[in-house]
């Protein structure tokens, strides 16, 4: 699953109350209802010590034809869950579940994904960027792309589970 580096300085930064309590609870209760904002979707995890789903809503990049995930906080639960489980992933939106496997990107794969990435969402993440920007340059990207794993989803309908 991992194409990339998985233990270099690990970084997180943890949601605060409001994000945590009003926020994510917010985006996703809606996207169970059918609907996103921006491309938000809950993703779907296996917990990796008691093998429950675990679901967070995320930003789903669609960058050249191709589907990322992007890590803004850095090495998160759901990060962890998905190395855990092998690149197992869903996707929900609604009553439509679409099932993935993650390989994770190295920081030159990720410098264009990051890019689009901040470009994108740059209003609600661009704090966790450490003012790293789209406009960046390709130098400041890779820079700090091992802070903020990325994965490139591809579909796995019917991935088996254990």
């Amino acid at each position: 699953m991992a194409d990339g580096p998985q233990t270099q300085d690990v970084h997180y930064r943890r949601p605060g109350w409001f994000t945590r309590n009003v926020l994510n609870r917010a985006i996703s209760a809606l996207a169970r209802r059918g609907w996103s904002f921006w491309g938000s979707r809950v993703l779907e995890t296996r917990g990796r010590r008691t093998g429950e789903p675990r679901r967070t809503p995320v930003n789903v990049l669609e960058l050249d034809g191709r589907t990322y995930l992007v890590a803004a906080r850095g090495t998160t639960e759901w990060v962890r869950n998905v190395r855990a489980d092998d690149g197992r992933l869903a996707l929900l939106l609604g009553r439509h579940r679409k099932t993935y496997r993650a390989h994770e990107l190295g920081p030159s794969e990720q410098v264009p994904v990051l890019r689009a990435y901040l470009k994108r969402w740059k209003a609600e993440v661009g704090a966790f960027f450490d003012g790293v920007g789209p406009d960046s340059t390709d130098a400041e990207l890779a820079a700090v792309a091992h802070r903020h794993p990325a994965f490139r989803l591809e579909p796995a309908s019917g991935v088996a589970r254990d």
